[in-house]
Protein backbone atom coordinates (compact mmCIF):
# COMPACT_ATOMS: atom_id res chain seq x y z
CA UNK A 1 0.00 0.00 0.00
CA UNK A 2 2.94 2.35 0.61
CA UNK A 3 4.41 1.98 -2.36
CA UNK A 4 1.26 2.83 -4.53
CA UNK A 5 0.96 6.18 -2.09
CA UNK A 6 4.64 7.09 -2.98
CA UNK A 7 4.20 6.26 -6.69
CA UNK A 8 0.44 8.52 -6.66
CA UNK A 9 1.87 11.22 -4.56
CA UNK A 10 5.24 11.15 -6.72
CA UNK A 11 3.61 11.45 -10.23
CA UNK A 12 0.86 14.48 -8.66
CA UNK A 13 4.15 16.60 -7.66
CA UNK A 14 6.03 15.25 -11.10
CA UNK A 15 3.25 16.47 -12.52
CA UNK A 16 2.45 19.61 -10.86
CA UNK A 17 5.55 20.84 -11.21
CA UNK A 18 5.34 20.46 -14.91
CA UNK A 19 2.35 22.26 -14.88
CA UNK A 20 3.81 25.34 -13.38
CA UNK A 21 6.84 24.87 -15.83
CA UNK A 22 4.64 24.32 -18.58
CA UNK A 23 2.24 27.11 -17.99
CA UNK A 24 4.71 29.54 -17.06
CA UNK A 25 6.86 29.49 -20.34
CA UNK A 26 3.64 28.95 -22.45
CA UNK A 27 2.29 32.70 -20.62
CA UNK A 28 5.81 34.09 -21.80
CA UNK A 29 5.78 33.02 -25.33
CA UNK A 30 2.32 33.04 -26.52
CA UNK A 31 -0.16 34.98 -23.43
CA UNK A 32 -0.55 38.94 -22.89
CA UNK A 33 0.37 40.73 -19.52
CA UNK A 34 -2.98 39.42 -18.41
CA UNK A 35 -2.27 36.04 -18.84
CA UNK A 36 1.04 36.40 -17.45
CA UNK A 37 -0.33 37.71 -14.52
CA UNK A 38 -3.10 34.68 -13.84
CA UNK A 39 -0.34 32.66 -14.27
CA UNK A 40 2.22 33.68 -11.99
CA UNK A 41 -0.96 34.04 -9.32
CA UNK A 42 -2.44 30.90 -9.34
CA UNK A 43 0.69 28.93 -9.31
CA UNK A 44 0.97 29.53 -4.90
CA UNK A 45 -2.57 28.18 -5.32
CA UNK A 46 -1.23 24.73 -6.51
CA UNK A 47 1.57 25.18 -3.42
CA UNK A 48 -1.85 23.01 -1.99
CA UNK A 49 -1.60 20.10 -3.80
CA UNK A 50 2.35 20.58 -4.62
CA UNK A 51 3.86 20.31 -0.99
CA UNK A 52 1.47 17.65 0.59
CA UNK A 53 1.98 15.48 -2.70
CA UNK A 54 5.99 15.95 -1.75
CA UNK A 55 5.40 15.22 1.78
CA UNK A 56 3.85 11.99 1.69
CA UNK A 57 6.16 11.10 -1.36
CA UNK A 58 9.39 11.68 0.81
CA UNK A 59 8.14 10.40 3.90
CA UNK A 60 6.93 7.19 1.87
CA UNK A 61 10.14 6.88 -0.22
CA UNK A 62 12.50 7.22 3.22
CA UNK A 63 10.06 4.47 5.32
CA UNK A 64 10.32 2.17 2.23
CA UNK A 65 14.19 2.74 1.86
CA UNK A 66 14.40 2.03 5.29
CA UNK A 67 18.40 1.37 6.37
CA UNK A 68 19.97 0.17 2.95
CA UNK A 69 23.15 0.16 1.24
CA UNK A 70 21.68 0.33 -2.28
CA UNK A 71 23.45 3.12 -4.22
CA UNK A 72 20.61 3.37 -5.79
CA UNK A 73 18.00 4.48 -3.25
CA UNK A 74 21.62 6.47 -1.48
CA UNK A 75 21.23 8.74 -5.14
CA UNK A 76 17.40 9.27 -4.74
CA UNK A 77 18.01 10.53 -1.75
CA UNK A 78 20.81 12.59 -2.39
CA UNK A 79 18.81 13.99 -5.47
CA UNK A 80 15.73 14.61 -3.17
CA UNK A 81 17.09 16.62 -0.95
CA UNK A 82 18.77 18.83 -3.65
CA UNK A 83 14.91 19.05 -4.97
CA UNK A 84 13.87 19.80 -1.41
CA UNK A 85 16.18 22.54 -1.28
CA UNK A 86 15.83 24.00 -4.11
CA UNK A 87 11.70 24.25 -3.81
CA UNK A 88 12.03 25.74 -0.37
CA UNK A 89 14.78 27.94 -0.99
CA UNK A 90 14.09 29.71 -4.44
CA UNK A 91 11.22 28.01 -5.91
CA UNK A 92 8.69 28.84 -3.66
CA UNK A 93 10.23 32.22 -2.63
CA UNK A 94 10.28 33.12 -6.33
CA UNK A 95 6.46 31.95 -7.26
CA UNK A 96 5.35 34.43 -4.05
CA UNK A 97 7.72 37.06 -5.18
CA UNK A 98 6.33 37.11 -9.02
CA UNK A 99 2.90 36.86 -7.69
CA UNK A 100 3.53 39.65 -6.35
CA UNK A 101 5.01 41.36 -9.09
CA UNK A 102 2.25 40.34 -11.28
CA UNK A 103 -0.72 41.38 -8.93
CA UNK A 104 0.94 45.06 -8.91
CA UNK A 105 2.03 44.71 -12.74
CA UNK A 106 5.19 45.15 -12.03
CA UNK A 107 6.12 43.33 -15.43
CA UNK A 108 9.52 44.31 -15.51
CA UNK A 109 13.32 43.37 -15.35
CA UNK A 110 13.29 42.63 -12.27
CA UNK A 111 10.48 40.12 -12.36
CA UNK A 112 11.89 38.18 -15.91
CA UNK A 113 15.40 37.78 -14.00
CA UNK A 114 13.62 36.23 -11.03
CA UNK A 115 11.61 34.24 -13.76
CA UNK A 116 14.72 32.67 -15.54
CA UNK A 117 15.93 31.48 -11.68
CA UNK A 118 12.63 30.09 -11.40
CA UNK A 119 12.46 28.53 -14.43
CA UNK A 120 16.30 27.24 -14.76
CA UNK A 121 15.81 25.80 -10.98
CA UNK A 122 12.27 24.31 -11.65
CA UNK A 123 14.03 22.79 -15.06
CA UNK A 124 16.19 21.28 -12.86
CA UNK A 125 14.12 19.92 -10.57
CA UNK A 126 12.25 17.99 -12.99
CA UNK A 127 15.44 16.42 -14.17
CA UNK A 128 16.02 15.53 -10.86
CA UNK A 129 12.35 13.86 -10.47
CA UNK A 130 12.80 12.06 -13.50
CA UNK A 131 15.71 10.39 -12.54
CA UNK A 132 14.69 9.13 -9.29
CA UNK A 133 11.54 8.03 -11.33
CA UNK A 134 13.90 5.96 -13.62
CA UNK A 135 15.58 4.77 -10.64
CA UNK A 136 12.52 3.91 -8.68
CA UNK A 137 11.43 1.85 -11.77
CA UNK A 138 14.31 0.05 -11.83
CA UNK A 139 14.02 -0.59 -8.22
CA UNK A 140 11.07 -2.26 -8.50
CA UNK A 141 11.75 -4.58 -11.29
CA UNK A 142 9.06 -2.11 -13.77
CA UNK A 143 12.30 -1.24 -15.99
CA UNK A 144 15.93 -2.84 -16.58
Amino acid sequence: MIKRFHLIAGTIGFLTILTFWLSTAAAELFGSAETITNVKQAIPWGFLVLVPALVITGASGFRMAGPTSDPRVARKKRRMRVVAGNGLLILIPAALYLAMLASRGELGRLFYGVQAIELVAGAANLMLMALNIQDGLRLTGRLR
